[in-house]
């Protein structure tokens, strides 16, 4: 009987201290989950504050809302103007895939000599516009091109 009764007492020991140490680690477990909660509270504070900087600064170097995008679209007309990269720069999507398609028709006739006539068409309207866009003022070119929507010329 005293057999029984050790072995009783060391089980309730046992119980005891399996008891006490899983109460621990429940309480360091908490712990942890809170300095965690904590910490990715701070990560994503700084992912936010990380993206905002990054946004500010491709509006800045790639003229975001609200930003003049003349010597931009000025330069890339004169430049590649026959691709009408500046019109969809400028949001002119419909007016640069007519640009494109112009240009790529005609240089695929170009092999049989009609497009010969007309291929240079396209860069010339780039050139055009490009020097409209760098001798406007900032102003104008801001009021008449993005905010007025003026697509050509």
């Amino acid at each position: 009987m005293s057999d029984e009764k050790n072995l009783s007492e060391d089980l309730n020991d046992m119980l005891g201290d399996a008891k006490e140490g899983a109460k621990k680690a429940s309480d360091k477990a908490g712990e942890l989950a809170g300095d965690a909660k904590e910490k990715v509270g701070e990560l994503a504070n700084d992912a936010k504050k990380t993206a905002n900087e990054f946004s500010k600064g491709a509006r800045e170097a790639f003229g975001g809302e609200g930003e003049n995008k003349k010597v931009l679209v000025g330069i890339l007309a004169i430049l590649l103007g026959s691709l009408g990269v500046h019109k969809f720069i400028l949001g002119y999507n419909k007016e640069g895939g007519i640009l494109l398609a112009f240009s790529i028709v005609m240089y695929l006739l170009s092999c049989l000599a009609i497009g010969l006539l007309f291929v240079w068409i396209p860069a010339v309207v780039g050139l055009v516009e490009g020097i409209i866009y760098l001798t406007k003022t900032d102003e104008e070119f801001y009021n008449t091109y993005q905010v007025g929507k003026k697509p050509w010329f």
